[in-house]
This record gives C-alpha cells, sequence and structure tokens, in this order.
C-alpha cells in the first residue's frame, strides 16, 4: 500500500472542476487546444481502435469527437459531477476502476498535471489497454504561466508562497513514459501564448477552467496588498497595446502498449557486417 502523502488535495480538486462546469464554455481554450491536438494526432493512426476510454470530460467535445469516428466511449473524471453528466465514473487517473486490457484507446485530456501519483497513472493506462492499444494524453507543464509567477513572487517579497503547483517538464514526462512501460513512446511540447489585459482576468479564467491552486499544503490567499502589488508587475510586462503575453506550456505523451506485432530494435551483436567494414565501403 502506499503511504506517500498526497501532493494535492484530492476533494478540492474534485470540488473545482465540479464548479468550473456552469461556465466552462468561457474558458474552454486550453482544454479545446489540447482537444484538437490530440484529435488531429489520433487521425493520423492507421487503426480502428474502437473501445476508448476518455479520462476527463469538462464537456461533451471529446465524447462527441470519438464517438463520430465511431468510437464505443467510456468516461472517468475526477470530478463527480463532471463524471455523472459524461455518464461515466468518478476516479482519479491514479487509481482507475477498470480490469486490465479493457480499452483499445486511452485519450487523457488536460488532467494529469495536478494528478497525486503521475507514474502511477501512467502505469495504469498502460495496463487498462490492450496489446497493441494507444494511449494519448496532453496537459500543462512546467514553464506555464511565467509572467503569473515573476509578478506573484516580486508581490510576496522574502517569504513567497507557492500558488502555482509544480509540473514536470518534457523531459521527465518522456522518461516517466518508457519506465511505465509503454512501446514507441513519444513526449513534445508546445507553447500557447495568451494575451491579456490584467491579472484578474488571467486569475478569473484559471478558475473557470479549474487550474488553481489544489496543492494539499497551500500557502495563505493572497490579501488585497499583495495582488495589487501583482497586479503592478504583471502589468509592468504589457506591450504598445497595454497587453501581457501570458504562456502556457503544454506537453503531449504518446505510447503504445507493448505487443509482439510491434516492430522491434535490432538485437545488439545482431549486425551482418561491421561498423568499420560499412565505412570503408563509403570511402572507395
Amino acid at each position: 500500500m502506499d503511504t506517500r502523502p498526497d501532493i494535492f488535495d484530492r476533494s478540492l480538486r474534485a470540488r473545482r472542476r465540479d464548479r468550473m462546469l456552469p461556465g466552462f464554455a468561457a474558458h474552454d481554450f486550453l482544454h479545446r487546444a489540447m482537444l484538437d491536438e490530440l484529435l488531429e494526432r489520433l487521425g493520423d493512426v492507421q487503426r480502428d481502435l474502437p473501445e476508448a476510454l476518455l479520462i476527463g470530460c469538462p464537456d461533451d467535445s471529446a465524447r462527441a469527437a470519438l464517438e463520430g469516428m465511431g468510437k464505443r466511449v467510456a468516461s472517468v473524471d475526477p470530478a463527480f459531477l463532471a463524471a455523472r453528466k459524461a455518464g461515466g465514473v468518478q476516479a482519479d487517473e491514479d487509481a482507475l476502476p477498470f480490469a486490465d486490457a479493457s480499452f483499445d484507446l486511452v485519450l487523457a485530456c488536460g488532467t494529469l498535471d495536478s494528478v497525486n501519483d503521475l507514474p502511477g497513472a501512467l502505469i495504469l493506462m498502460r495496463r487498462v489497454l490492450r496489446p497493441d492499444g494507444l494511449m494519448l494524453a496532453a496537459f500543462a507543464g512546467a514553464g506555464s504561466l511565467p509572467r503569473l509567477k515573476s509578478a506573484l513572487l516580486a508581490a510576496e517579497g522574502d517569504r513567497p508562497g507557492q500558488h502555482v503547483h509544480p509540473q514536470v517538464d518534457v523531459r521527465a514526462a518522456g522518461d516517466l513514459l518508457s519506465r511505465a512501460g509503454f512501446a514507441m513512446p513519444v513526449a513534445d511540447g508546445d507553447m500557447l501564448t495568451i494575451r491579456y489585459g490584467d491579472i484578474v482576468r488571467l486569475m478569473h479564467d484559471l478558475r473557470g477552467m479549474g487550474a488553481g491552486n489544489m496543492l494539499a499544503h497551500r500557502p495563505p490567499p493572497l490579501t488585497r496588498e499583495v495582488l495589487m502589488r501583482a497586479a503592478a508587475h504583471f502589468a509592468d510586462s504589457a506591450d504598445s497595446e497595454g497587453r501581457i503575453a501570458e504562456q502556457m506550456a503544454i506537453i503531449y505523451l504518446s505510447g503504445w502498449k507493448p505487443d509482439p506485432s510491434q516492430a522491434q530494435p535490432a538485437r545488439r551483436g545482431s549486425a551482418t557486417i561491421s561498423l568499420a567494414e560499412a565505412l570503408k565501403g563509403k570511402a572507395q
């Protein structure tokens, strides 16, 4: 049994995702960007993958798209109302309640940045896949919100609190993917730039997408004085039009459940010609 303390408050995470649902459409740009890219990558796959597990369903867009591809979709979400609205089950990604080899496709959109046990979640996602099944995931990664972090750090002075939770980078995510046992693992990233008029609008968007501070050990809320100083520091980065360019780093992962039918790397020492002979032939 895993006795490590949680990094994120599971109950608060679920409540915040539930609270965002009524107004999510006004703040869904990050989810849409991730989902569009995942669906494009899925469209390039020359496989049927009929049984799909969708992880993260703040609206019906991902389910509708997958069903439009002819897939049968089961849904899971960390939040109770989101899961019920999607006709799915509520569960955290590191505690998926499905039997091994249940799905041909797992698509996780926008939630893995705040799961307590990311390595464990990836292992479970591999386990619920059938052999030669595909996992696709997207989530916010390290490098996100640099302007906001800088403004909060400057505003709080010598004793800053951790108001933005830690995130993994592309390299670490790729390592975790390989260690989780996926074949042909791929991790890459993209940077999404959003221009804001002030820090309040940015924070409003973060709340609207359920992306507030969910750490189990959170600092006290920002005081009005600190928030005003942060707003001033944030505004210092404005361009000639009075807009501040904030960034969200998105990590994309893909991997396959190992299967004997997949192409395998050549066994070390199996070459029939030496490197020296090959180079000699080119030199002639």
